[in-house]
């Protein structure tokens, strides 16, 4: 006979103390421990930047995956799918609206068709479960049965020969039944090492042929260590924790080994799950990490687009410029990554809703702003009928102040359509110049307006030849001389009436400033004092015209003789004033930023 012998506790089931150390080693963001971990592993979702795709290329991928062989266990990435385009589809819609004011859909027809892919491929999901679920119902009762057949060999067999082969073939159909209910689980696979455990205590078997199977488990457990040990390697950690998974589920079920090599077999593959174990963690720490950053610059540009969205704006540049700022935080916003999987969602609404109340804001101003030039067109083009209506009148002296005072309502209206804006203004100066050329034609000989102009640009350049004293009573009484003249002169052609007038104001303006400041008059009411930001925009603007008005004067006395001094004094004193523009430009912005 064959020697016999009593088998040491089988090696098969994973003690209490290294189940323990096992689940301990499994990173607390993992929902399976290694010993619980689900039968069948689904494909890891693709990694591809889903957020460079087009409608029609996210329509296509997802097409291509419910198409896919293994399409029924890529659900996470389907859902990555879905979730882009709906994001997608959401983002083109606000523009949309934005854009034109349209309400009709331009992206119906490709969302309908995804959805409509979509709700097929959740059905067919739904009842792909249901028959993985069936089949693992079956598995069980087969497990169930496999069990009941061990437990009788357990029980009832005292023949080692005999048992053996049979106790063998369990284990066969045992790995080859495949997974259970998760709930299940744990208790089926307890069961099933018990009764392989009683075998191993209770039945004698010759020692050959112990020895034989634990030289079989220790080459498979072996394999098991060196796959481990690549696995540690791999750059996709988390590709490698979920085959390590599967790993330990074919550990368990295959026997001891030589009691002498358990200890040493185990720690190897102990060694190998730990090193998987630490880099899968230190994977998810990093990722943590990495959106707690994003979540901070994502929280840095919510503030941003609040603030520009709260700013009190009052013209067209102004918006545009805003706008500008907007869409570059946007396009900033595209580059930053997931955050937290918590404050995620919550910190893309606050964006949205900043940015959505930018652009409310901004189609309010505008639907205002047109109503407001739309008021005005009517008003100008009233002006208009009424410019064309007096254009033929011979009523030279009557309808002259008429089309001035017409002009002076044009200047005070705002601003038109620009589609309308040039059409308008020449059909009204049109009008003005059809009149004021007829009346220069019959003017009377006492009216010559051309030498009118010659004799205001003479007196013009006598006020700017002018050298001002420090005696106030002579100065006044020349300014008092030089207007006098200037109104006995009359009348100059209509094209030059307005630079010839701001051409002499500037040159008073410039000659006698203490005369003029003295005779002005005392304010009627008492007025609320300007903030120093409106008394800087009064300088910046008067300086505006002052420029203006110094090429102006170039233009008038460049015909002149001896022009030459006075020339190059209107162009330096043009130089300066730009020079003082920069600078209260900048003490403009100051004042902004202070008041913020």
């Amino acid at each position: 006979m064959s020697e016999t012998f009593v088998p040491e506790k089988s090696a098969e089931v994973i003690s209490d103390v290294e189940e323990k150390k096992v689940e301990s080693a499994t990173p607390e963001t993992e929902p399976q421990t290694v010993s619980e971990a689900a039968p069948e592993a689904a494909p890891e979702a693709k990694t591809e930047n889903l957020a460079d795709k087009t409608l029609a290329e996210l329509s296509e991928l997802f097409g291509e995956l419910k198409q896919s062989a293994d399409s029924m266990l890529r659900s996470k990435e389907a859902e990555n799918i879905k979730a882009a385009f709906f994001k997608l589809l959401g983002k083109l819609k606000g523009e949309n609206a934005q854009g034109d004011g349209a309400t009709e859909n331009p992206f119906e027809v490709v969302e309908e068709n995804f959805k409509a892919v979509y709700a097929d491929y959740k059905k067919e999901r739904a009842e792909f479960n249901r028959e993985q679920e069936a089949r693992r119902e079956e598995n069980l009762a087969k497990k169930k049965a496999i069990i009941e057949e061990l437990k009788a060999i357990v029980e009832n067999n005292d023949d080692a020969s005999a048992s053996f082969p049979a106790f063998r073939e369990l284990q066969n159909r045992w790995r080859e039944a495949g997974p259970v209910p998760v709930t299940a689980y744990r208790d089926i696979n307890d069961t099933y090492q018990f009764y392989v455990e009683r075998f191993y205590d209770m039945v004698k078997i010759s020692r050959d042929l112990r020895d034989l199977d634990f030289q079989k488990n220790l080459e498979a457990k072996e394999k098991f260590c060196e796959i481990a040990e690549k696995l540690a390697e791999d750059e996709n950690v988390v590709s490698a924790f979920h085959e390590l998974q599967k790993l330990h589920e074919q550990w368990k079920e295959f026997g001891p080994v030589a009691k002498e090599m358990r200890e040493d077999i185990w720690n190897r593959f102990k060694a190998a799950t730990a090193a998987i174990n630490k880099r899968y963690q230190a994977h998810f720490e990093g990722q943590k990490e990495e959106q707690l950053a994003n979540l901070a610059a994502k929280q840095e540009l919510c503030r941003q687009v609040e603030e520009i969205a709260g700013k009190e704006v009052a013209s067209s540049s102004e918006w545009n410029e805003l706008s500008k700022q907007i869409e570059g935080i946007q396009a900033k916003w595209r580059t930053i990554g997931f955050a937290t999987r918590k404050e995620n969602q919550k910190i893309y609404d606050r964006f949205r809703a900043a940015c959505d109340s930018f652009y409310g804001r901004k189609r309010e101003y505008y639907s205002n702003f047109k109503d407001s030039m739309n008021a005005n067109l009517e008003k100008k083009m009233a002006i208009i009928e009424k410019a064309e209506e007096l254009k033929s009148s011979t009523e030279w002296k009557k309808v002259s102040d008429q089309f001035i005072e017409l002009q002076k309502q044009w200047k005070e209206i705002g601003a038109v359509p620009r589609k309308k804006s040039e059409q308008i203004w020449k059909r009204f100066r049109a009008a003005c110049d059809e009149f004021f050329a007829e009346r220069d034609k019959n003017v009377k000989p006492e009216n010559d307006f051309y030498g009118n102009l010659k004799a205001k640009k003479k007196l013009i350049e006598e006020v700017l030849s002018y050298e001002p004293s420090d005696d106030a009573a002579a100065g006044a009484e020349a300014l008092a001389a030089f207007n006098s003249r200037w109104q006995a002169i009359g009348h100059v052609p209509f094209k030059e009436k307005d630079a010839v007038n701001a051409a002499y104001r500037d040159a008073i303006r410039e000659k006698f400033p203490s005369v003029r400041s003295a005779q002005r008059p005392a304010a009627r009411g008492a007025r609320a004092p300007k903030s120093e930001k409106d008394l800087l925009m009064d300088k910046y603007r008067a300086l505006q015209q002052d420029i203006t008005t110094y090429e102006n004067n170039i233009g008038f006395i460049s015909a002149s003789k001896n022009s030459e001094p006075l020339i190059r004094q209107m162009q330096e004193r043009i130089e300066q004033a730009k020079a003082e523009l920069k600078e209260l430009e900048q003490k403009i912005r100051e004042t902004e930023e202070a008041a913020e």
